[in-house]
């Protein structure tokens, strides 16, 4: 009886290396724009719940004068624009976008699943998606360079 070992599986892309790096890119600039926004979330969020302040565009303050643009209490302000509100929904869907940025980046690698849900993480803590961003973007460069043959060609 001999034991022979299989060799191991090439390793293999979801498509062109300009494709890759393209989803690269487009996952980077999503990673740091939700990065920013979490930032702001966060400090809209001590603001709100510590000291009861949203930040407001133009209204009505109880008062009777104007608001260009300011720190209030809810209850102050008649009208205008709320920016925190404004804040926390542009985030939730800046953060959709980067899950599609890092779905897309995910499939085109062949990553484990788990590589899928470690990335996704990082637009949920405050600065992780400045680290994670480095580290994924290295990492892709890696195996590009690793595997030259591994990518499909059209």
């Amino acid at each position: 009886m001999s034991s022979t070992t299989p060799a191991p599986k090439p390793r293999k892309f979801g498509g062109t290396p300009k494709q890759i790096r393209a989803a690269a890119n487009f996952y980077k600039v999503f990673a740091y724009v939700t990065g920013v926004m979490l930032l702001l979330l966060v400090l809209e969020m001590i603001f709100k719940y510590f000291w009861s302040l949203e930040l407001f565009v133009g209204g009505t303050l109880v008062d009777g004068t104007a608001n260009a643009i300011g720190m209030y209490n809810r209850a102050e302000v008649a009208g205008g624009l709320n920016l925190s509100l404004g804040i926390l929904i542009a985030h939730g869907w800046l953060y959709v976008v980067y899950l599609f940025a890092d779905f897309r980046l995910w499939s085109l690698m062949r990553w484990p699943f788990m590589r899928f849900i470690t990335i996704a993480l990082g637009g949920v803590v405050p600065f992780l998606s400045f680290w994670t961003e480095a580290k994924v973007h290295a990492e892709v460069d890696r195996e590009l360079a690793a595997h030259p043959k591994a990518a499909k060609r059209y």
